[in-house]
Order: structure tokens, then C-alpha cells, then sequence
């Protein structure tokens, strides 16, 4: 999910990674020896990342972490009301479509625990989450996390906090990103074609705007692949496999099956193309580093929305979401 947040400024399945990536991997969440490592187990479901949490000393309740959410955290209505957590007025939610936006309540938790480390007055938006990648109560924002190193290791299923930074190794897996809107940007290759993308955890597959796709060369007529919709729009999402590959880093992905989104202007790099790494965010320093097993990498088509086989019928499309596409 990609969303900004006004007033904050907002199923692959691989292998375990082999001893020496490991010995990398712990390079990269490692702080000094006085300092501990902070490591909670990740519930991945249809590619998400989800962890456990306890807010103001209940739970655990089930998070997800969404780095392309530009805020500290969201939560459902239901766990609001049921912590009866203290209202701290509205703020307004935009998504990168730019197509108006949203106002939410806005409530104040006083502590929020994840992997054993404390956070104290979270700012939380109240806003009900999609329940088509896995049942959760809240999500945990890019912000949340400013002053730790934040590692989603996938393939060992753990996410980790801690202190310390990362070093530039010249660009083969420690890369810079900016933040606009509070949520990391970074630069791919598609052939000889620079793009932005976004690192979306709490996104699917590589999603590419529509308006560069007329550039680029494609192994595979495109197909309809799913109906979707954002804070402020609703729009088909297509799909195709690239002729070209596309390259983050010393990482390469040969001819990737990549969605094709009318709706927003950036590429979204989200869950799936994720899988194969190990990635560590140093948001003080801008640079995120990626570790995989190997570096020639492959992505299947996105795995399709679960569908329950007698679920009542789905409501009409919201009226006062945009058209797009």
C-alpha cells in the first residue's frame, strides 16, 4: 500500500539463505557489541510481512508492516474502540494518484511494543484495512522506525531492530533513497531506462506506471489481471512479462512479470519482487541494502486476490472513488 499522511508529512516461497549470506545478513543488523539486536518472527502471508504487537500493554495484536506508508501507524476502528484509545483530532490521507484524498480520526498511543522494543506516543490514523492479504489489526509505517536500523529478513521470515548505521558499498547492495512523502524511493533499470520505484512492503508485485510502459518492450501481450482501488481511486490492473530485464543494484531480474497500473505516476517495487531479500533500512542515513542468495533472480505473475468459494456477493464499487484508466 502506498499512502501519505498530510500530517506526518507522509506466494513465493524460497529457500533459507546459505551460511555466508547469513554472515551478511548479520552485518547488516549488527550494532556495536554493547548494543542487542531486537528480533521478532514475521508472519509472511500472500507476501506481507506481519508481526505481533502490544499496544498499551494488551495484545499481542497482528500488524502489518507497510513501508509504503508514510506515517507512524494505522489502526482498524475496532481496536480504537476496544482499547479505547484518546481521539487527538483528524488528519487527512492521500494516496500518489493525487486524486483528492481522505480525512480519518486520529488517536494517540501512549505505548507501542513490537520485537521487544518500546515506542511511547504514537500518532495512529483510524482507518479499516484491506482483509484481502490476511486478517490484522493495524499497521506499522515506515516513520515508525526513524531511529532504528529495520531489517525484513523474508527468506528467514524475521524482522529486526537496531542501532548503528549502514556504510555506501558502491552501489552493488547498499543504495540511497529519498523520502518524499515519508517513503523510501529508489532507482532501478529497466534495459537503458532510469525509474523511481517505491520500496512498498505492504504493495504486490512490480507495479510500473502506465505511461511508461510505451517505452518499453514486452515478451507477452498483456492480460487483465485484477480490479483494484486506493484511498482515492479504482482502476484494472493489467499484467505482462518484460523483454528486458531490470536491475536494483548488482541484482538482476531476467525478463520479470511486472503489473501495469493506470493510476499512479511512480514504479512500486512491493511484497512480491521482495521475497528473495534480506533489506535493512538506515532512514538517518537514506540507504537501504539488499541481500539475496544470488543475484540473477526471477518474478512469477503476481498471485491473484483469494477468493472464498461461497463468500456473499461483493458490494458495488464506492461511488466516490475515481475512475482511472
Amino acid at each position: 500500500m502506498s499512502v501519505r499522511v498530510a500530517a506526518l508529512g507522509m506466494d513465493k516461497t524460497f529457500g533459507l539463505i546459505g551460511a555466508s549470506v547469513l554472515t551478511i545478513f548479520l552485518a547488516a543488523v549488527s550494532a556495536p557489541a554493547q548494543e542487542t539486536v531486537h528480533i521478532a518472527p514475521l508472519d509472511v502471508t500472500h507476501g506481507k510481512p506481519f508481526v505481533m504487537v502490544m499496544v498499551n500493554g494488551k495484545g499481542p495484536f497482528r500488524f502489518v508492516i507497510d513501508t509504503g506508508t508514510g506515517g507512524e501507524a494505522f489502526v482498524t476502528s475496532e481496536l480504537a474502540e476496544q482499547l479505547g484509545l484518546t481521539a487527538a483530532g483528524q488528519i487527512r490521507l492521500n494516496d500518489p494518484s493525487g486524486k483528492s484524498g481522505q480525512k480519518v480520526p486520529l488517536v494517540v498511543i501512549q505505548s507501542l511494543r513490537v520485537a521487544g522494543v518500546e515506542f511511547t506516543g504514537i500518532k495512529a490514523a483510524v482507518h479499516n484495512l484491506s482483509g484481502g492479504d490476511g486478517y490484522c489489526q493495524g499497521l506499522l509505517g515506515f516513520l515508525l522506525f526513524r531511529d532504528y536500523l529495520l531489517t525484513l529478513d523474508y527468506p528467514r521470515r524475521r524482522m529486526a531492530l537496531a542501532s548503528g548505521e549502514l556504510s555506501p558499498d558502491g552501489g552493488r547492495s547498499v543504495l540511497p533513497f529519498r523520502m518524499p512523502d515519508g517513503i523510501p524511493v529508489v532507482s532501478l533499470s529497466i534495459g537503458a531506462t532510469r525509474i523511481d520505484a517505491q520500496l512498498d512492503s505492504g504493495g504486490a508485485g512490480l507495479s510500473l506506471p502506465l505511461q511508461l510502459t510505451s517505452k518499453l518492450k514486452f515478451s507477452s501481450d498483456s492480460a487483465d489481471l485484477s480490479n483494484a482501488q486506493s484511498l482515492s481511486t479504482r482502476f484494472l490492473v493489467k499484467g505482462a512479462n518484460l523483454a528486458t530485464d531490470v536491475r536494483l543494484g548488482s541484482y538482476t531480474f531476467k525478463h520479470p512479470f511486472v503489473e501495469i497500473n493506470p493510476a499512479f505516476p511512480l514504479a512500486n517495487f512491493g511484497s512480491c519482487p521482495m521475497q528473495s531479500f534480506a533489506l535493512t533500512f538506515d532512514q538517518k542515513n537514506a540507504l537501504v541494502r539488499f541481500v539475496a542468495d544470488r543475484h540473477t533472480l526471477h518474478l512469477s505473475p503476481t498471485p491473484g486476490p483469494v477468493r472464498l468459494v461461497n463468500a456473499p456477493a461483493t458490494q458495488p464499487p464506492d461511488g466516490s472513488l475515481v475512475p482511472v484508466g
